[in-house]
């Protein structure tokens, strides 16, 4: 299966079926009167999030939805039958956006979650509604209204607690394969990963998180270098983020060269996402002499300007990881916790990650149109034309 994050539709609801105009004619019955019954409402269209699903691929091959309309109305009173409503069911983790508008319609973040993106027209009257003791054989009927109609664009966002930030080859996949029974790809080479994979991390009975490692940034990824920025969108959701730093680089750039790259990129991307709760972990320490390890652990420390607490670990051995990952289920917990019993916390929590999408899909279409103009974008719903046949599951 193909993974897409991001497509549009265009959806339109059902016409409301016309009003009738009739009259009861029957042997012996001499001026039976109106009987004209109404129309049918229209279908109108919904969008039903569903946790099997977790790419939008179909709507890749599928792009316009249409519900049915309602039947017109009848004699002796029949009311025409109203239109069904078209439910189109999208992965756990959908924004729906108007695309004329650029608002936002709704986040479909719960298993059978519905939005209603399209009202159904209104049912037309038949005749038999304008009688009266003045109009004893009305004539007048009213058609059915069209039924409403857009353009949407749906983004989705693997829905994690933890985020995973780094540059290629930091070590997030063999993290995330040591601390979950996720198996991404892992190979001692950069660009391993290409889309997101998530893993369910077990920490004590009844209690776990999710974790998500996306591709990995390079610097000048906020100007479309490498896979881009564009799957930094899905540390959006993400309470806390991980950022990873290879203290034992393949290349020749510096452990603290590589930890400020990631920062500038995440701050290119999205201000408001860089301020995010972020915790700082320095992986391969088995990799590095004894006598040169704390020295590149300070000289990451320093060049970030870090105050917090720093994590070592060895992602491939597992040195580390069980403490790190105990202490991120107790931040986690108190996060929910916070949000349960605060309103202000969910207003605050809400109004950041609309900050994050409006910063980060801002940054996102600068860098399309960027793209478009140098000749370097054909399709418009492929930004970086990277379907890799890979899918994200949650592997527990």
């Amino acid at each position: 299966m193909k993974f897409v994050d991001e497509a549009s539709i265009y959806v339109r609801a059902g016409k409301g079926g016309n009003g009738a105009l009739s009259f009861w004619r029957e042997k012996f019955v001499a001026k039976g009167g109106p009987d004209g019954g109404d129309g049918g409402n229209g279908g109108s269209v919904i969008l039903v999030a569903d946790e099997a699903l977790n790419t939008l691929i179909d709507f890749r091959f599928t792009k316009k939805y249409i519900a049915e309309s309602g039947e017109g109305g009848q004699g002796r009173d029949m009311t025409g039958s109203k239109g069904p409503d078209l439910e189109i069911k999208v992965p756990v983790g959908t924004t729906v956006i108007d695309d004329d508008t650029g608002e936002t319609l709704g986040d479909l973040v719960r298993d059978g979650q519905a939005l209603k993106v399209a009202q159904g027209g209104h049912h037309g009257l038949g005749n038999t509604r304008f009688k009266s003791s003045t109009n004893r054989a009305p004539r007048q009927t009213t058609k059915g209204t069209v039924g409403e109609e857009c353009t949407l664009k749906l983004e989705m966002k693997v829905l994690a607690d933890v985020g995973l930030l780094g540059l290629p080859n930091a070590g997030k996949s063999t993290f995330i394969r040591a601390v979950s029974s996720a198996k991404p790809k892992v190979a001692d080479y950069p660009f391993t990963t290409l889309v997101p994979n998530l893993g369910v991390v077990k920490v004590k009975k009844h209690q776990s998180f999710v974790v998500a490692d996306i591709p990995g940034i390079i610097e000048g990824a906020s100007e479309g270098a490498g896979l881009g920025i564009r799957f930094l969108k899905h540390l959006v959701r993400n309470r806390i983020l991980l950022h990873i730093v290879d203290l034992a680089p393949w290349d020749e750039i510096t452990p603290a060269e590589a930890a400020v790259i990631a920062v500038n990129e995440l701050h290119q991307f999205s201000p408001a996402l860089a301020e995010r709760d972020r915790w700082l972990v320095l992986n391969k320490t088995d990799m590095v002499p004894e006598d040169e390890l704390e020295e590149r652990c300070q000289s990451v420390i320093d060049a970030l300007g870090w105050e917090g607490k720093a994590y070592r670990i060895s992602a491939i051995s597992g040195e580390g990881t069980e403490v790190l990952c105990l202490d991120l289920m107790t931040a986690l917990d108190e996060k929910r916790e916070l949000l349960l019993e605060s309103p202000e916390a969910r207003e605050k929590e809400k109004a950041m990650r609309t900050l994050i999408d409006e910063e980060g899909r801002n940054r996102i279409m600068s860098l399309r149109e960027k793209r478009r103009k140098a000749g370097l974008l054909v399709d418009d719903d492929d930004f970086d034309e990277d379907d890799y046949d890979v899918e994200v599951e949650y592997v527990s």
